[in-house]
């Protein structure tokens, strides 16, 4: 019986628990590539949130100086990457035998693209998403800059990992 209580106790903890991991770690020859130009991604989403497009900006040029020795340039960089905003949606998940949602889903989805002007690499292009649940009895109002936060960051990783990551 008290094994079956410890086991229980850690499968409750072990499924409350959310575990995230990060890889910033650049594999760039910097004696061949010194500058980074990054597009502004505008917001094409059908739904807009305001702030988003200005968020989104603000920290992919932020990651990027942070994690690499590149200049940051406004064109013609060793590297270029640019994009747009194209999906910031809302949809209902798990529905409740009254046929209401018990969960609502927030994803939002950039395109993003590539190109290294300092090898022969063609130019790379990938849609990249992120989602998040919330509660749908929880107001998305309250919910919202939360979320936003933790979608930029998982999008940014993804492009930054992408682009600059030698796997």
């Amino acid at each position: 019986m008290r094994n079956i209580l410890f086991i229980l106790t850690l499968l409750f903890f072990v499924s409350s628990c959310r575990m995230s991991y990060t890889f910033r770690t650049a594999s760039i020859d910097y004696d061949l590539t010194k500058t980074l130009a990054i597009g502004h991604f505008v917001n094409q989403a059908p739904l807009v949130y305001p702030p988003l497009e200005q968020r989104f900006n603000e920290e992919i040029k932020d990651i990027f100086t942070r994690n690499t020795k590149l200049q940051l340039v406004n064109q013609n960089g060793d590297m270029e990457i640019e994009g747009e905003i194209v999906g910031y949606e809302l949809t209902p998940m798990a529905v409740q035998e009254d046929a209401f949602a018990s969960e609502t889903k927030l994803t939002m989805t950039v395109i993003m693209r590539f190109r290294n002007n300092k090898t022969e690499a063609p130019e790379m292009e990938e849609r990249i998403s992120a989602n998040r649940t919330f509660p749908s009895n929880t107001m998305f109002d309250s919910v919202q800059d939360q979320l936003i936060s933790e979608l930029i960051d998982e999008i940014i990783d993804q492009i930054f990992n992408s682009t600059m990551a030698n796997w």
